[in-house]
């Protein structure tokens, strides 16, 4: 990256993320926990900062509460001389339009057009605007490299995806060059890459922009009737028809340092189901997403826990995780966990079976109780002898959601009779 050039980072974690509800009831898609110790804005915040960008805003709206304590407590930095370094929270504040009087954020471009201000104060060269809610790595750095390269007025980070999938996402065409020549927002008929009919370009929802055209863009979309104010419905096009300069980056030539193999790894873990996959992910053999490679480390908020203990070895009451992620504090006692993913302080009690679940911090399993295809926010206690994930109409019953795949979710505090 060019050091003369001023590079400003803004993180989109304003989404309310209905569809992992009831994880999302009482904390926004972005602060929602992911992989043991995370929360899944952690992973476009690590991306930054591994990348030299050093200067963001993150931009909240809906639920923010657990959010911005989150960034409070392990992601604020930056005075005195390096003011130029920091990771500020920027929320929704109805910013007055005199057309319009106070609204809130109307969509992504909106958001980013009532956060202009602080664009200019910095006095940007290039805008690096993320979403917050995907599970991946990238090197933003090389990304910044290539926009400079190609003299690219706007540059979208492009995955290639499955046709059948397309259409949840922007499809671009591009020429042999890599300048994006159509975009359209989750066409219902998207169109297939080039000599490739199994699979279309999409849109990551990360783009690169040159500040004055990003400033040029987002006044006029402000001003235009029926807009619905999203980069991907309205200003992507816009730019298209107005003859900018736009280059698609091919995510998978992204390099990520300490990493051998490709970096093909990128979910958007909107859904029940995508969360509880990319989850069981992480506890693969193998994983593709790697998440202990020191090279490329993934910060989150320090918390001070002591170590995960195991304990008792007398037949079947052992305590066990096999494949498994197990944070600090917690305890596995006389228990069984396998496939399976522990938040900080959770305890799983003798002669108990965990298998492919996710269990949220302080969760307490009781005594020979059995939980299978689940996801347990924080603060339960499961009796003993209770089943979760075997008689999906109990489940039901009980008032937990459970996924068209059988995947059981239990709301955050749920109390058992």
């Amino acid at each position: 990256m060019n050091s003369r050039k001023r590079v400003l980072g803004m993180i989109l974690a304003g989404g309310q993320g209905t569809r992992l509800a009831p994880l999302t009831s009482r904390r926004s898609k972005p602060a929602v926990p992911f992989g043991s110790k995370f929360r899944i804005i952690d992973f476009a915040l690590s991306n930054f900062l591994n990348s030299g960008v050093y200067a963001t805003y993150v931009l909240t709206q809906f639920k923010a509460q657990s959010l911005t304590e989150h960034i409070q407590r392990g992601w604020r930095f930056g005075s005195g001389l390096l003011a130029d370094y920091f990771i500020t929270l920027a929320p929704a504040q109805m910013y007055l339009y005199e057309e319009l009087g106070n609204v809130w954020y109307r969509g992504t471009a909106d958001a980013i057009y009532q956060n202009m201000h602080l664009v200019e104060n910095y006095r940007a060269d290039d805008v690096a605007i993320f979403s917050g809610d995907h599970i991946y790595k990238m090197n933003v750095a090389h990304m910044l490299e290539q926009h400079e390269a190609h003299r690219a007025d706007i540059t979208i980070a492009a995955y290639p995806t499955p046709l059948a999938d397309a259409s949840r996402f922007g499809v671009m065409q591009v020429d042999e060059r890599g300048r994006v020549t159509e975009f359209q927002e989750k066409p219902k008929d998207p169109k297939a890459m080039p000599g490739k009919p199994t699979m279309a370009l999409c849109s990551m929802g990360n783009y690169i922009f040159n500040r004055r055209v990003l400033s040029e863009l987002l006044e006029v979309d402000a001003r235009t009737e029926g807009s619905q104010h999203d980069f991907g419905k309205d200003v992507l096009p816009r730019a298209l028809r107005d003859g900018y300069h736009i280059h698609a980056y091919d995510f998978h030539s992204n390099p990520i340092p300490g990493q051998t193999r490709a970096n093909t790894y990128w979910r958007d873990v909107g859904t029940l189901e995508a969360y509880h996959e990319a989850s069981m992910d992480l506890v693969s053999v193998d994983p593709e997403f790697d998440v202990f490679n020191p090279e490329w480390p993934l910060r989150t908020a320090v918390e001070y826990s002591p170590p995960a203990k195991f304990v008792h070895e007398a037949g079947e009451r052992m305590g066990r995780a096999l494949n498994s992620m197990v944070a600090g504090g917690c305890i596995i006692s006389g228990g069984t966990v396998r496939e399976s993913i522990l938040f900080r302080r959770v305890r799983v009690n003798s002669y108990s079976l965990v298998e492919r679940s996710v269990l949220f911090d302080e969760v307490d399993i009781g005594r020979h109780a059995k939980v299978r295809n689940a996801i347990i926010d924080k603060d339960v206690r499961v009796p003993p002898n209770t089943k979760i994930g075997y008689d999906l109409a109990a489940d039901k019953a009980r008032g937990f959601t459970v996924t068209d795949n059988g995947i059981v979710v239990v709301p955050k505090g749920y109390k058992f009779d």
